[in-house]
């Protein structure tokens, strides 16, 4: 999907690490959230408090779920699921186009 309808965006941006990583809160007539946002190159750990799916638009990086050791690489149209209470890793290398979709 590439576009949504009928939603409210938050104007304020997230701001994470330094500029690095910013995002906006989309929020769904049911109440549901996704955030749309880019990170620059770079590495970053991120923690969950609901499972997510983590859907690259564009760009490249490689992930970690916390309790694995093995790094994952995912390209622009790709997808993973993170845990509800847990971590994960990136290192982005290039730009990467995001949207975040906080599952229950």
């Amino acid at each position: 999907m590439s576009e949504f309808n009928n939603v409210t965006i938050t104007r304020e941006a997230n701001v994470y690490f330094d500029g690095n990583v910013t995002s906006r809160a989309v929020t769904f007539a049911d109440g549901t959230v996704k955030t749309l946002g880019i990170m620059m190159v770079g590495d970053y750990t991120f923690g969950t408090e609901k499972a997510e799916l983590m859907e690259i638009m564009a760009g490249e990086l490689t992930y970690r779920i916390d309790g694995t050791d093995e790094w994952l690489a995912i390209n622009g149209g790709e997808s993973f699921n993170v845990p509800a209470n847990s971590s994960f890793d990136l290192k982005v290398t290039k730009l990467a186009d995001y949207c975040c979709s906080y599952l229950d």
